[in-house]
C-alpha cells in the first residue's frame, strides 16, 4: 500500500470514528437535559430515571470521543506534518477554543453526574445544559477547521510562503457558516434516530414500555425538526458549493460538460471514461436552479477544470446520492411521527416500530456519507486551492503499518462501546423501574 493511500485511509477510519461520538456528543446531552426538565416540570419519576439513564449514556460516549479525538489530533501532526506546519498557525485558534469547550463540558459532566441531591435542582439541570452547549461550542469549531480547509481565508499566500496571518479571519471563513448549520442540523438527525430507533425496539418487545415510549417521543421529537430542518440546510451548503467549489459540486452531481439549463441526476452510474451517466433519472433545469436559483444559469462542469484537478468523481457522486437520499427517507419519517404523535395509537403499532428502528443507523451513514463528499471531494487539495494532499503527507516509510495497528485499536474500541450500552440497556429496567424486581 502507497504510503499517501495509507494516511489518507487511516485519516479517514479515525474521522468516521470519531465523527460518531462526536454527533452524540453534541446532542445527546440535550435530550438529558429535556428529559431533567420535564421532571422538573412534572415530578415524574420516569423522566428522572430516563435523565439518569441518559447520562450513563453520555458519559460512555463523552469517554470513547475523548480517546478518539485525542488520536486524531496526534495523527494531523504524525501523518500531515507540512500541512501542520504551515496551517496550526493560521487555524490553531478554533483548535485552541475547541480545548477550551471540552474541559468545560468535561466539568460541567461531572457536576451533573455527581450532582443529584447535592446541588439545587435548577442548577443541576443547568450544569446538564452546559454539557450540551460546549459539546455543540467544541463540534462547530472544529467544523470551522474544515470549512477554513475547504475555503482558506486568513492570510496571503506570496511565493510559497504563508504571511499576514489573521486567525479570527481564518476562523470565520466563507464555508463555516453552511457546514456548521449543517453538520449540526445532521448531528440531531442522526443521534435523534438512533435513539428513538433503540427505543422503539424496546417497546416492540414489551419491556418497560412507559420509560421507552416517553425516551422515544424525547428523541423522535429532536429527529424529526431535525429532518425536516435538513432539506433547507443542504439546499444552501450546496448553492454555498456551486461558488466556492464547482468541482465538487461537479462530481457530486457527475456533471461533466458545463451547460445552461443543467439537468438534475438522480442515481446513475458515472462512465469517467465517456464522460456520461448511465442509468440515471434526470430532472431538467433542476440542478441550475438548486445551484444559483435559476433554471437557466450556467453549470460549470468539469470539462472545463483541469483534469488533474478532478476529484474521484465516482465516490463523491455515491456517497452525495447516499446522503440525499437517506435524508429525504428520513424526512418522510418525520412527518409519519408528528402524524403518529396526534394518533397516538400509531405509536404502538408493529409495522411504525418496525419502521424507526429499522431506521435507528440510517442518520449515521448519511452523516458518513457528507463527510465523504466533504474530503473525498476537496481532493486533490488539503488546503483547496493551495495546498495539495500529496504535498502534505509525512515523508515517513511504513504508514501502512500504522494504519493496520488503529484498524485494530478501533475495532477495538467499537466493540468495548457496544457492549457497555448493551449492557446499559439492558439493565435500564431493573435499575430504573420499580416495578420490576431485580
Amino acid at each position: 500500500m502507497e504510503d499517501i493511500l495509507a494516511a489518507r485511509l487511516q485519516m479517514a477510519l479515525s474521522l468516521g470514528f470519531h465523527i460518531v461520538f462526536a454527533c452524540i456528543g453534541m446532542v445527546m446531552p440535550f435530550f438529558m437535559a429535556a428529559s431533567h426538565l420535564l421532571w422538573i416540570k412534572t415530578g415524574n419519576d420516569i423522566y428522572k430515571n430516563l435523565t439518569k439513564a441518559w447520562s450513563k449514556g453520555v458519559a460512555i460516549f463523552f469517554a470513547t470521543g475523548a480517546v478518539s479525538g485525542t488520536v486524531l489530533s496526534f495523527e494531523l501532526g504524525l501523518l500531515w506534518p507540512t500541512f501542520m506546519k504551515h496551517a496550526g498557525p493560521i487555524f490553531g485558534m478554533a483548535f485552541s477554543l475547541e480545548g477550551t469547550a471540552f474541559f468545560i463540558e468535561a466539568i460541567a459532566l461531572g457536576f451533573f453526574l455527581y450532582g443529584w441531591n447535592i446541588f439545587n435542582r435548577w442548577f443541576h439541570w443547568f450544569t446538564g445544559v452546559v454539557v450540551g452547549l460546549s459539546g455543540l461550542a467544541s463540534g462547530i469549531l472544529v467544523v470551522s477547521a474544515n470549512a477554513w480547509m475547504n475555503s482558506p481565508a486568513g492570510f496571503d499566500f506570496v511565493n510559497g510562503e504563508y504571511i499576514n496571518i489573521d486567525p479570527i479571519a481564518a476562523m470565520f471563513n466563507d464555508a463555516w457558516v453552511s457546514q456548521s448549520i449543517h453538520m449540526t442540523i445532521a448531528a440531531f438527525a442522526a443521534t435523534g434516530f438512533a435513539v428513538a430507533g433503540v427505543h422503539a425496539a424496546m417497546i416492540y418487545q414489551q419491556k418497560n414500555v412507559r420509560f421507552h415510549m416517553k425516551a422515544f417521543k424525547i428523541a423522535g421529537v429532536f429527529a424529526a425538526i431535525a429532518s425536516l430542518l435538513q432539506p433547507l440546510s443542504g439546499d444552501h451548503s450546496a448553492k454555498d458549493v456551486a461558488v466556492r467549489q464547482p468541482a465538487k459540486l461537479a462530481a457530486m452531481e457527475a456533471h461533466f460538460h458545463t451547460e445552461r439549463g443543467a439537468d438534475l441526476i438522480v442515481g446513475g452510474i458515472p462512465n469517467v471514461r465517456e464522460k456520461t451517466v448511465d442509468h440515471a433519472i434526470k430532472l431538467p433545469g433542476m440542478l441550475s436552479w438548486l445551484a444559483f436559483g435559476d433554471t437557466e444559469a450556467e453549470v460549470k462542469g468539469l470539462n472545463d477544470i483541469p483534469e488533474n484537478y478532478h476529484p474521484p468523481v465516482a465516490v463523491v457522486h455515491y456517497a452525495f446520492q447516499v446522503m440525499v437520499g437517506i435524508g429525504g427517507m428520513l424526512a418522510l419519517i418525520s412527518l409519519l411521527f408528528f402524524v403518529a404523535l396526534k394518533k397516538s395509537q400509531w405509536l404502538t403499532q408493529k409495522w411504525f416500530l418496525i419502521l424507526f428502528t429499522l431506521a435507528t443507523p440510517l442518520g449515521f451513514i448519511a452523516v458518513e456519507a457528507g463527510w465523504t463528499v466533504t474530503e473525498v471531494g476537496r481532493q486533490p487539495w488539503i488546503i483547496y486551492g493551495v495546498m495539495k494532499t500529496a504535498d502534505a503527507v509525512t515523508p515517513m516509510p511504513g504508514i501502512a503499518w500504522s494504519f493496520y495497528l488503529f484498524t485494530t485499536v478501533y475495532l477495538s474500541l467499537s466493540f468495548v462501546v457496544v457492549y457497555l450500552l448493551h449492557r446499559q440497556i439492558k439493565v435500564v429496567p431493573i435499575i430504573y423501574d420499580k416495578t420490576v424486581a431485580p
